[in-house]
């Protein structure tokens, strides 16, 4: 896994903006997947960054990359708790509520709705999306929004932004470890 494939997927997250981001890539096999995870905790672990592989199927990789600390915060946010309780969640811990999610998504064809809250979605507008069945939102960009749109728009600015400009720096020869913010 290569950091550019890291800048242009999760920047917001590395610049401390959002809880997390997931992506897809490809691994030879799984033995080069744990090492490239392992090789990148190393480096971002300092800062406050995790990786974990979601999922591993055939030569593809779901990979997770979070902000333990804001995932545990964002977990204890009023009706998350409602909604991951429903879906069989353990609220006793962070890394259960993860690996419970790791769980739901390598039995399930279609990702677990409730997995907005591990990316750091506001609760409102996952709710929304498993009220609605993926309908009737306001728009989409990151993620559909059901609830504060104004925010959400504001939100979705910073996240292109940084981007943008994580590529940039990073295209200049800015590393990786440098790019990632300590928070």
């Amino acid at each position: 896994m290569s950091d550019e494939l890291l800048v242009r997927h999760c920047s917001p997250t590395l610049a401390g903006l959002k809880t997390a981001n997931m992506f897809s890539c490809s691994f030879e096999n799984r033995e080069d997947m744990t090492k490239s995870i392992r090789k990148l905790n190393r480096v971002l672990g300092k800062k406050g960054v995790r990786v974990l592989p979601l999922r591993f199927s055939g030569n593809q990789g779901l990979i997770y990359v979070y902000r333990p600390e804001k995932l545990s915060e964002d977990l204890s946010r009023n009706g998350a708790g409602c909604i991951l309780s429903e879906r069989g969640y353990c609220m006793d811990s962070t890394g259960r509520c993860i690996g419970h999610l790791m769980q739901r998504i390598s039995e399930q064809k279609e990702f677990p709705h409730e997995i907005g809250l591990f990316l750091g979605y506001p609760v409102e507008d996952v709710s929304g999306f498993i009220r609605y069945h993926a309908k009737k939102s306001k728009f989409h960009d990151y993620w559909k929004v059901y609830g504060d749109e104004a925010e959400a728009r504001r939100l979705f600015a910073r996240f292109h932004s940084c981007t943008r400009d994580y590529s940039r720096r990073f295209a200049q020869g800015t590393s990786l470890e440098q790019l990632t913010v300590a928070v």
